[in-house]
């Protein structure tokens, strides 16, 4: 848990406010509900990246070459990222339409059941190729349910929060994010300590079956989160669109293609989470441990960063927040990767958290406000999620595109390196194209 609480409610309106008690409460309670939403939804997805990274190509493609084994794991990991695009039309338009509340239910539902059956599959010896298959069929599965729930808490909470902290309160979704990482990775962190035999045994499903408890809890608290008033006013007015998707790409196409583009700045976690720590233990043989350590102190600090930074945008503008969080995480990929084929354990501590905890957070906590910031209420969950599943595809993908462009020998990381610098310069300069809406009312937000 972050020392970093959650806001308290806003004061109660004087007689005759133009708001209702309930409005001015909500926002604390979306920012609740998103965090603990977001922790749970992404405890599922990390420990997917961390089993492909240190167990999945032993178990379920032993029979090809090692570094072969290494990118089909990977390739798993990324086949998420497939069906998040298909994912974000079908939930983008059920959000739009019917509210965000049913999508953030339903997002969290089908998470806990497709993890859970990661956790009973059989391996490729037990039955063969029919193994990998349904491990694929599983993550799909996954990467359908992420689709959506970013993008419905996102919106969820940016239509609560006051104008003046919209940044702020919608940072919370991704605090979250990174509570589910840094869970995912202190439950494998004990297990990845067992002997060889039994982690590939029976240790690895252990996380998988402990999603079913951090669902339950999830479900629990969002049960009684009540609609956004901005959805409810739509709602009321009849103004909700009939097609959100064709809305959205007559009226607003332009900004769904700069969140395509601006969401490639998630290659800079994909690439760190998942391909560095199979880099550091198994071409550099770093201890597990060691790494899942850095991960985990990253990700601590980066849960008050992320509010931080959120909070600094609420002041000066998302825009320059963004692109200096894009910027200098594709300048600090360089030496971190560098104190990784060292073997430098206090250089690789220092800039594993310096990179993910506090610069790549920078644009991390900004992006939940800017993209949503960029549609009008009628599209924004549709906006949101198609804009971000796309370029999160990349992200997704990254790991299998750094596994197959590594080279061999002390300077094999430079291909990786420079891969992550350009998707980042791309986010910051798609950004560097956008409206700053860091004072434009809710009400005006998406409008030419």
């Amino acid at each position: 848990m972050t020392a970093h609480a959650i806001p308290p409610a806003q004061p109660m309106p004087r007689a005759g406010a133009a708001h209702p008690p309930e409005a001015v409460k909500a926002p604390r309670k979306a920012a609740l509900a998103s965090w603990i939403g977001s922790a749970v939804e992404y405890y599922d997805f990390f420990i997917y990246g961390t089993a492909a990274a240190l167990v999945f190509g032993k178990i379920f493609f032993p029979s090809v070459d090692p570094k072969l084994a290494t990118v089909a794991a990977f390739a798993t990991f990324g086949v998420g990222y497939v069906t998040r695009p298909l994912g974000a039309v079908a939930l983008g338009h059920i959000g739009d339409k019917f509210g965000r509340k049913k999508v953030l239910t339903f997002t969290l539902l089908l998470m806990g059941i497709s993890t859970f059956m990661i956790g009973l599959l059989p391996t490729y010896d037990q039955v063969g190729i029919l193994a990998p298959i349904l491990l694929v069929v599983a993550r799909l599965l996954q990467g359908i349910s992420a689709a959506g729930e970013q993008a419905g808490a996102n919106s969820m909470t940016l239509e609560h929060a006051p104008d003046d902290r919209r940044a702020f309160f919608t940072s919370f979704t991704l605090s979250g994010t990174q509570a589910g990482l840094i869970l995912a990775t202190l439950v494998f962190l004990p297990i990845a300590q067992l002997p060889e035999a039994q982690l590939l045994s029976w240790g690895w499903r252990i996380p998988f079956f402990l999603s079913a408890l951090v669902v339950a809890v999830g479900f629990w608290v969002r049960r009684t989160l009540p609609e956004t008033p901005a959805f409810q006013q739509e709602e009321q007015a009849h103004d909700t669109a009939k097609l959100p998707i064709a809305t959205l790409f007559r009226v607003q196409w332009a900004d769904v293609l700069r969140v395509i583009f601006a969401a490639l700045v998630s290659v800079v976690s994909t690439i760190f989470s998942v391909f560095t720590l199979s880099y550091a233990v198994n071409t550099m043989h770093i201890e597990r441990a060691t790494m899942l350590t850095v991960l985990i102190l990253a990700n601590v600090v980066a849960l008050g960063a992320i509010p931080a930074f959120a909070a600094l945008s609420d002041r000066i503008g998302r825009r320059p927040v963004f692109i200096f969080g894009a910027l200098g995480s594709a300048a600090l990929i360089w030496p971190y990767m560098w104190s990784l084929s060292q073997v430098n354990l206090p250089l690789i501590f220092t800039f594993g958290i310096l990179l993910s905890g506090v610069v790549y957070s920078a644009a991390n906590g900004v992006w939940p406000s800017l993209y949503g910031e960029m549609f009008d209420t009628r599209v924004r969950l549709s906006g949101m999620a198609i804009g971000t599943q796309i370029g999160f595809a990349l992200g997704g993908f990254a790991p299998t595109i750094s596994a197959a462009v590594l080279g061999e020998g002390p300077n094999g990381w430079v291909p990786v390196a420079a891969f992550v610098t350009v998707t980042a310069a791309i986010a910051a300069l798609s950004i560097a194209t956008a409206r700053e809406t860091y004072r434009t009312p809710m009400s005006a937000l998406g409008k030419r």
